[in-house]
């Protein structure tokens, strides 16, 4: 896939993860970029957003305070840091890249919070 993302697995509560989305078929830079999460019967929601011409970001309220969203663009990589996770993080988490026509997703990662 034009995305690939990295670094779910299964933690305890209060505890972290890093997940990267990597792509070696465009680059990011100009793309709009947002992880995602769908947990088990929801509908999928936005989790955090960057605009990687200027690095503005934005969160969920949900994960305001928890989360951070950044780019590399050496890279091409944008990642997701997690902290404080709890259990109503558990979901799968995509990632996507929006620039004009082009829409691309990867293929999800699984969190899993769980004790």
């Amino acid at each position: 896939g034009l995305l690939v993302e990295s670094g779910g697995g299964l933690v305890q509560p209060g505890g972290s993860l890093r997940l990267s989305c990597a792509t070696s078929s465009f680059t990011y830079n100009y793309y709009y970029m947002t992880w995602n999460r769908q947990a088990p019967g929801k509908e999928r929601e936005l989790v955090a957003t960057i605009t990687t011409s200027t690095g503005h970001t934005n969160y969920a309220d949900s994960v305001k305070g928890r989360f951070t969203i950044s780019g590399d663009g050496a890279k091409n990589t944008v990642y997701l840091q997690m902290n404080s996770l709890k259990p109503e993080d558990t979901a799968v988490y995509f990632c996507n890249a929006r620039l004009g026509a082009a829409d691309y997703w990867g293929q999800g990662t699984q969190v899993t919070v769980s004790s």
